[in-house]
């Protein structure tokens, strides 16, 4: 439990996985007065969906916080929001079923999120997700969780972790994108690789992963965006026959 040192608590959570399912990790962060991330945690799944990890980044984030001092949770999974707020009411007076009468997906989450929720006051605020100019809390989050999901190891300021990397893909409307160092460059600028027919961004990784064909890239390799996440761009390539 954090000590109760404000009003009102202000906290992010963000899941992420590797191909969805693929390489999962999930993450929270808390911030002070002045929107500084003041404390934060990040964990592994192994291999999970994205709403796995959203809906897990949610629980260790209630888990971790006093329910007696209120919070604003900003999210960037509407799915994670809508089933704890919109649909949960429903799914409990259906006896945990959906409008359709089946079972609802990631049941055992969403009952111990309940759970927590309980009697406490929270207030949940959908905030844009991978924006340059977006919110600073969700996006320390999202790149937490995203680490974690790649390197599959717990991290935060209670182990003395460091600030997570930037995000590869992160990207501004106009078609810039932001750098390792934070600062803002032209896409134009990066390298490109023509395939199947289309123009796909070309980088050098920021850090290690695992591409969707199973084999793994080093930080500073070449890799571009497939449909399962970033990876070789000869798996690029590949991807139009699939």
């Amino acid at each position: 439990m954090i000590a109760r040192m404000a009003e009102r608590v202000i906290a992010a959570c963000d899941g992420a996985s590797k191909g969805n399912p693929g390489p999962a990790g999930w993450a929270w962060a808390i911030a002070d007065g002045a929107e500084t991330v003041v404390r934060w945690e990040a964990g592994p799944l192994g291999t999970a969906t994205n709403n796995v990890a959203e809906l897990t980044a949610l629980e260790r984030l209630l888990a971790a916080t006093d329910p007696a001092v209120p919070m604003e949770i900003r999210m960037d999974s509407q799915y994670a929001m809508k089933a704890v707020t919109t649909w949960l009411p429903g799914w409990k007076r259906k006896g945990w079923k959906t409008a359709a009468g089946k079972p609802v997906a990631n049941q055992e989450l969403v009952m111990r999120i309940d759970a927590l929720l309980t009697d406490r006051s929270v207030e949940f605020r959908y905030v844009p997700a991978h924006q340059v100019d977006g919110d600073p809390l969700n996006d320390f989050a999202d790149r937490a969780a995203s680490q974690s999901a790649i390197v599959q190891e717990a991290a935060g300021s209670e182990l003395g972790s460091p600030q997570p990397p930037p995000a590869p893909d992160t990207v501004r409307p106009s078609g810039s994108r932001r750098g390792a160092s934070g600062a803002v460059a032209k896409a134009a600028s990066s390298p490109k690789r023509r395939t199947s027919g289309s123009s796909t961004r070309t980088l050098n990784a920021k850090f290690p992963g695992r591409c969707r064909c199973g084999r793994s890239y080093a930080a500073g390799e070449p890799i571009t965006k497939n449909p399962e996440g970033w990876g070789h761009p000869a798996c690029r390539s590949g991807a139009a026959g699939d």
